[in-house]
This record gives C-alpha cells, sequence and structure tokens, in this order.
C-alpha cells in the first residue's frame, strides 16, 4: 500500500499549548481525503507541517517516504491551496497563472486556461482587485491545474456561489478519474463535499477522532425518533451520542450501525429511523466534550 504522507506520534506544541497532540496517521496515494473539525482543532497546523511550513515538536511525519522541510524532491509534488494565499500586489491573473507553470511539473497550460474559462476569470485584472470569490477560483485552477500527487485544498472556495462550487466539484472528480492522484480537502462544507470523500479523518482538540473510510462513516449512526417513553426503552445502553425532545416525542442518534434485530425491536415500537450525515455525525461527536479516540473505534 503506498503512502504519500505516514505521521507517527505527531505532535506540534507553542508553549504549555499542543495544537496537535501525538497523532498517527496515514494518508494512501490516489485518493480523495476529508481532514475535518471545528476551528481551532489542529487541522491547518497538519497541513502547515505536510508542507513543511511548520516544524513538528514531535513524533515523525514523512511525505513520500522522506522529511518533507528544504527537500526539494518532495516539495515539487505537492500543491498547497489555502484560504489566506497571498500574491505580489503587482501580479494579475496571467502572472499567477505562469508562475504556477514554472512551479509544478505536471502544468496543464490548455487545463487551466479552459478551467479559467469556467470561472469566467478575467486574465488582466489584477489579483488585488479581485473579488473574494475570483481569488477563490485563483486557486482552485491551480490547485487542479497543477496535477500534483499531492494536492490539499484549505477551504478553497470561500466567496463562491453554490454553482461556482459545483463547477469546482464536477472539474475535481473529472480530472482526479482521468489523472489520479492524492487530494486533501479541509473544509465546512462537509455535506457538499461527502459524495466527494472516499476517507474521512476528523481531528478535535488536537487528537484524531475518527480515521476510516467513508462509506462506513456514512453507517455509523442512525436517528430513531417516536414517543419519549418508548425511545428512551430502545435507547437504553445504547451509545446516545445526541438528542432532541419536542414535547411527548424525542430523537436519538445512536452510534452504531442499525442491526436486523434492533430494526425489528424499533419498528414493532412503531419509531421512525433517519440516516445521519458525516457532517452531523462530526458535529454530534465534537460537541460530546473531551472523548478519547478509542470511544469511537
Amino acid at each position: 500500500m503506498n503512502k504519500v504522507v505516514e505521521a507517527k506520534g505527531l505532535t506540534k506544541s507553542y508553549g504549555s499549548f499542543t495544537a496537535v497532540d501525538n497523532v498517527d496517521f496515514s494518508i494512501e496515494a490516489n485518493k480523495i481525503y476529508g481532514l475535518l473539525g471545528r476551528n481551532g482543532a489542529g487541522k491547518t497546523t497538519i497541513m502547515h507541517m505536510i508542507t513543511a511550513q511548520l516544524f513538528e515538536t514531535g513524533g515523525e511525519l514523512l511525505v513520500f517516504g522522506e522529511k518533507p522541510y528544504e527537500n526539494d524532491k518532495v516539495l515539487r509534488q505537492i500543491c498547497f491551496i489555502k484560504e489566506s494565499q497571498k500574491y505580489p500586489d503587482t501580479f494579475r491573473v496571467v502572472d499567477v497563472l505562469e508562475t504556477a507553470a514554472l512551479l509544478f511539473p505536471n502544468w496543464d497550460r490548455a487545463y487551466a486556461e479552459r478551467l479559467r474559462g469556467d470561472f469566467n476569470l478575467p486574465l488582466k485584472r489584477r489579483v488585488k482587485k479581485l473579488s473574494r470569490g475570483m481569488l477563490s477560483s485563483v486557486g482552485i485552477i491551480i490547485g487542479l491545474a497543477s496535477r500534483a500527487p499531492l494536492t490539499i485544498f484549505d477551504e478553497p472556495y470561500l466567496g463562491l456561489d453554490a454553482v461556482a462550487r459545483n463547477i469546482f466539484y464536477e472539474r475535481l472528480m473529472e480530472d482526479y478519474t482521468e489523472h489520479p492522484r492524492t487530494v486533501i480537502l479541509s473544509t465546512h462544507l462537509i455535506d457538499e463535499v461527502s459524495r466527494l470523500l472516499e476517507h474521512v479523518i476528523v481531528i478535535d482538540k488536537g487528537r484524531i477522532l475518527l480515521d476510516d473510510e467513508a462509506d462506513a462513516l456514512r453507517g455509523r449512526a442512525y436517528t430513531v425518533t417516536g414517543p419519549t417513553a418508548k425511545i428512551d426503552a430502545y435507547a437504553a445502553g445504547k451509545r446516545v451520542i445526541h438528542q432532541e425532545s419536542l414535547g411527548g416525542s424525542r430523537a436519538v442518534t445512536v452510534y452504531e450501525a442499525l442491526g436486523a434485530t434492533d430494526q425489528r425491536r424499533a419498528e414493532e415500537l412503531g419509531l421512525h429511523f433517519s440516516p445521519v450525515t458525516i457532517q452531523q455525525l462530526l458535529v454530534y461527536l465534537t460537541n460530546r466534550g473531551p472523548e478519547t479516540k478509542e470511544a469511537f473505534a
């Protein structure tokens, strides 16, 4: 199994504050990953260590089998698109794209031009004059046209409307199918991108909370709704991660796969089921306080 990124005991501390706390994870080649978590969870710190913009405090981090810091062989295989990307004040869109062509060995100039047309981006406009959405479009074009073996998007579509975001999703999947590579998406729009994700890593308070295939997570929990007394009887002894009450009714989310026996029992009680999305699962688990990784294994 070809590992693009491998972290063992990876830690990053700032004085007494630990942003990333002794985490182990690996990222395989030619898969789309979601790196998810709340603000301040440690996602950006991990991405900055992978791209050699930060040193780890402890543990080991290998990218393409080597340490990334001051390693041109590794760094030329990475394209990192982040929301706060800065460009020289004098640069026009065309200058940014021409510079990208020099930086990325797999750059596809014709594809970049097609993407520019998709996003209706003016070539001669100075980057500092672009709207927030147009600036995001520049980053998306670079990320896709770079064809980098490891491409990382950190909140890549701030300011984009729903139509433009959908163009991004469609172009990403089309090009990923034709030119497989490893893609990491870090985003708060989890429901929108969940259909793209093959593997999900959730970080919370600097620790890995979930690390699993996306399909497995989609069946990891379910919500059951009905009269309070019947719900209480059904949920007794189960791993309830969320509950809501309204009048005489209650909805509980159970953290386990729905088995045939439980389904028959719930149907006999007249209870109703609904699936739990990856975004709902993340919200419910990260709102539960200082749970350990092992609690959700």
